[in-house]
C-alpha cells in the first residue's frame, strides 16, 4: 500500500474513532512520514508545527474571537434586537425577520458563527417562544442566520483562507464576502416570513413596537462597529490584523463605559475564554502543518488534485462536484479544518480551470456556512438547540428549508461571479 494511502486511511480511521481533528491531522501526518519518508524525518514535527502558526495575519483570529465575546457580554445583541423590532414593527414573522437581521449585524463584529448563534439565541428565543414560534424553528432559523458570520467581514474563516491560498488579498476577500453574506441573509428572510404568515405565528397585535428614536440611540455603538472595521480597512488607516486590535479596544470602550454591562472582572474572564477558544483553533492549525508538510513531500495533494481534474474536462460540472463535497465536509467538520485539509488539493484544481481565487473562496465559505446548520454535526445548530432545550433531530425538517434557501443564494453567486467581485473591484483591491 502506498504512503499516500497509509496517511489518508490513518486520518479517516482516527476521525471515525472519535479522535479530535487536530490530533487526527498530526498523527496521520506522522504516519505518512514514517511510511513514505524516514522515521528520522519525525524530527521535523516541531519545526512544522511552529511554522504553521508563526504567521502574522493569524494574530487577527484570537483578537476577533475576543471581539465577539466582548460584544456578546456587553449587551449589544439586546440593543440590536430592540432597534430591529422598532424598524420592522409588529407583523407576522416580525421577530423571525429581526433574528436574521441581528445575526447579520453581529456577524460583522464576531466573525464566528457559533458565537453569533449563542449571543442572538439567548436574547431572541424567549421572545420568539412567547410569540408562538415553535422552539425547533426558532433554533434552526437563528443557527442558519448566524452562519452568515463566515461571509460578512470580519470572518475568521476568510482570514485563514487568505493564508493558505498564496497571493489572495484579505481586504478583497472581506469586501467580496459582504454582498453574498447579505444575499444569503435575504434568502433566509423569505421562508422565515412565509412560514410565519402561513402558520399565524406572532399576530400583529401581540407585540409592542419600541420607539425608533430611543432604540436607535441605544444601538448606535453596535451599529458603528462594522463601520469602524470596514471603514478603517478601506481608508488604509489600518491593516486587517490592526483592525482586530481596534475592534477589541472599541468593544472594551462600549462594554465598560457606554452600555456599562461589562466589568473589569468580566473582561478578565473573557480574556481566558478567548484564550481557550483560540488555543483550540491554533492547535488545529499547528498540527495540520504536519499533515500538510507530509502530504506535500509525498505528493499526496498533487495526486489527489490530478485525480479530481481527471474526473471531467467540464469545469462547471467539476465545480458543482467540489461544492457538494465541501457541503458534505461542512456537515461534519468546522470551517478551519475544512480549509486546512481541502485547500492543498483544491488550489491546483482552481489554478487549472482559471477560477478566480477570491470568488472561489467565497463559494467555499457559503458552502461551509450551509454546513454549519445542517445535521448531523451542525456546530451552530448544536449551540441554539442547547439554548432552546430541544433535540437536534427536531430541527431537521426546518433545516432543510433553510438549506434550500441559502443554496439558492449560492447558486446565484456561482452563476454570476460579479455578485462577489464587483465590490472589491470597485474599491480597487487586487482580485
Amino acid at each position: 500500500m502506498s504512503p499516500d494511502l497509509w496517511m489518508l486511511l490513518a486520518f479517516a480511521g482516527l476521525l471515525i474513532a472519535g479522535v479530535p481533528v487536530a490530533f487526527s491531522l498530526g498523527l496521520s501526518g506522522a504516519v505518512g512520514i514514517v511510511a513514505g519518508l524516514s522515521p528520522a524525518m519525525l524530527a521535523t514535527l516541531g519545526t512544522n508545527t511552529y511554522n504553521s502558526v508563526a504567521k502574522y495575519p493569524l494574530i487577527a483570529i484570537p483578537l476577533f474571537i475576543l471581539t465577539g465575546l466582548i460584544f456578546e457580554r456587553a449587551g449589544v445583541a439586546a440593543r440590536l434586537v430592540r432597534f430591529a423590532q422598532a424598524l420592522i414593527g409588529p407583523r407576522h414573522g416580525g421577530l423571525a425577520l429581526v433574528a436574521v437581521l441581528v445575526c447579520m449585524i453581529m456577524g460583522g463584529m464576531s466573525g464566528s458563527g457559533p458565537a453569533d448563534a449563542a449571543a442572538v439565541a439567548m436574547v431572541m428565543l424567549p421572545s420568539m417562544t412567547k410569540a408562538g414560534y415553535p422552539r425547533p424553528f426558532s433554533a434552526t432559523l437563528i443557527a442558519a442566520s448566524a452562519s452568515t458570520a463566515i461571509l460578512i467581514p470580519p470572518s475568521v474563516a476568510l482570514i485563514l483562507y487568505s493564508i493558505v491560498v498564496p497571493g489572495v488579498d484579505l481586504r478583497a476577500l472581506f469586501a467580496a464576502g459582504l454582498f453574498p453574506g447579505m444575499l444569503a441573509g435575504a434568502a433566509l428572510l423569505v421562508p422565515a416570513w412565509w412560514l410565519s404568515k402561513r402558520n399565524g405565528w406572532e399576530a400583529p397585535g401581540e407585540t409592542e413596537r419600541p420607539p425608533i428614536g430611543e432604540s436607535f440611540r441605544q444601538a448606535i455603538p453596535a451599529l458603528f462597529a462594522p463601520v469602524l472595521i470596514l471603514g478603517g480597512l478601506r481608508s488604509g488607516l489600518f491593516t486587517p490584523t490592526e483592525a482586530a486590535v481596534v475592534a477589541v479596544a472599541y468593544g472594551v470602550v462600549v462594554g465598560l463605559w457606554l452600555t456599562r454591562e461589562l466589568g473589569w472582572r468580566d473582561l478578565w474572564a473573557l480574556l481566558g475564554e478567548a484564550a481557550v477558544i483560540s488555543g483550540v483553533v491554533m492547535l488545529i492549525i499547528a498540527l495540520a502543518g504536519i499533515f500538510a508538510w507530509a502530504g506535500t513531500m509525498l505528493g499526496t495533494f498533487r495526486h489527489l488534485a490530478e485525480w479530481v481534474i481527471g474526473l471531467s474536462d467540464n469545469g462547471t460540472l467539476l465545480l458543482v462536484l467540489i461544492m457538494l463535497a465541501v457541503l458534505l465536509a461542512g456537515m461534519l467538520l468546522d470551517a478551519i479544518s475544512i480549509y486546512l485539509i481541502m485547500m492543498p488539493i483544491l488550489v491546483p484544481v482552481m489554478q487549472h480551470f482559471g477560477w478566480n481565487p477570491v470568488w472561489f473562496g467565497i463559494l467555499l465559505a457559503m458552502n461551509i456556512a450551509i454546513g454549519q446548520f445542517t445535521p448531523p454535526v451542525a456546530v451552530n445548530l448544536m449551540v441554539t438547540t442547547e439554548v432552546a432545550r430541544v433535540r437536534l433531530e427536531q430541527t431537521v425538517g426546518w433545516a432543510l428549508v433553510f438549506v434550500a434557501a441559502m443554496a439558492s443564494a449560492l447558486a446565484l453567486v456561482v452563476i454570476f461571479p460579479q455578485l462577489a467581485l464587483w465590490l472589491p473591484e470597485l474599491l480597487g483591491y487586487n482580485v
